[in-house]
């Protein structure tokens, strides 16, 4: 790191007008995802004209070390599929070296991940969340156009004699394709001694007639899981989103991401930045603020730091997905979901 990088010294707050502090950052590496799920892509990805390139490894650099200094502690890379980029690796390694970042998620389909955990391990990724919509192989094809399922579990297997420590499943919760498999994922779970997340599927700009089709409240889970006795738990400072219940009688826990809850916003703690360099302050907010400009140089990062305080403090207190307003958001993989 250059001096110009390591210069500023006690991280300042980032923080809104409503009292939301952000130390936590989504950052997509490439909006490229060789699924075909029917939530998001469902016709598979397909390049638009005049894109511009992802950031570079140095810009990443220089993105994160901007934000460590604002108290950021945790970054997710995510896509698209992130690990489809060619300089993941080094990606990764270089935002795990970065001062004050205490931990390198990601967010990933699974792919190939039973033979690259370890090297995922390696580079500093001391977190990995894994999408799996179904544990039955017919209908997680039929969901994710992709027969894979058997990979994903010798992934999570993988991903444990890795030495990885925290591994959780992410299933979106879609009515009338995978609602009848809560009990199954709960028993998997238990039996798994693993923490699983449901998310509420979310209507973007180009999936509204799915979304009616197949959209479910939150409290289809929760109200299951009370049933069965599973207890809710305290969000601890700094979590993410999720409403998380644990096993009274075992092992296991579940989580339920409900954007559409009640001050589901309230307890938001992260901030957005594409593949390309624009920093997106809600998942559907209108537009991204490019960042671009400011990562070509190290000398610039008190400017850039700068910009992120000034651009936080304009935060709204809110989505608008009630209104039915899910912003510029075309698809969940633009932005990194």
């Amino acid at each position: 790191m250059t001096d110009n990088l390591s210069a500023i010294s006690n991280p300042l707050v980032l923080a809104d007008n409503y009292g939301r502090r952000f130390e936590y950052l989504r950052l997509s590496l490439t909006d490229v995802c060789n699924f075909r799920c029917s939530y998001c892509l469902p016709d598979g990805y397909r390049k638009a004209k005049g894109v511009p390139t992802n950031l570079s490894v140095d810009e990443i650099r220089r993105l994160v070390s901007a934000f460590g200094t604002l108290g950021l502690w945790k970054v997710r890379l995510t896509g698209g599929e992130p690990t489809l980029r060619r300089e993941f690796l080094e990606i990764a390694a270089a935002v795990a070296g970065i001062e004050g970042v205490g931990k390198v998620a990601i967010t990933t389909n699974g792919y190939r991940l039973a033979e690259r955990a370890q090297s995922y391990a390696d580079a500093g990724i001391s977190a990995i969340n894994i999408s799996m919509d179904s544990l039955k192989p017919d209908r997680f094809r039929a969901i994710t156009g992709h027969d894979r399922l058997s990979e994903i579990l010798r992934g999570i297997d993988a991903c444990r004699q890795a030495g990885i420590t925290s591994v959780k499943l992410n299933s979106v919760l879609l009515k009338g394709l995978n609602e009848d498999e809560l009990d199954d994922f709960i028993a998997f779970v238990v039996e798994q001694d693993l923490t699983l997340r449901f998310i509420e599927v979310m209507r973007t700009n180009d999936n509204p007639e799915y979304f009616a089709a197949h959209h479910l409240p939150g409290a289809f889970v929760t109200n299951r899981l009370e049933l069965l006795g599973w207890q809710r738990l305290e969000r601890p400072a700094g979590a993410g989103p999720a409403i998380e219940y644990a096993n009274a009688l075992g092992p296991g826990r579940i989580g339920i991401i409900a954007p559409y809850s009640k001050d589901f916003c309230a307890s938001c703690n992260r901030l957005r930045v594409s593949a390309t360099g624009k920093l997106h302050l809600c998942l559907f907010g209108d537009a991204g603020i490019d960042l671009r400009p400011l990562l070509q140089q190290d000398g610039q990062i008190d400017e850039l730091v700068q910009r992120l305080q000034q651009l936080v403090a304009t935060k709204a207190p809110a989505h608008l997905l009630h209104q039915g307003n899910s912003g510029s958001t075309p698809h969940l993989a633009s932005i990194g979901g």
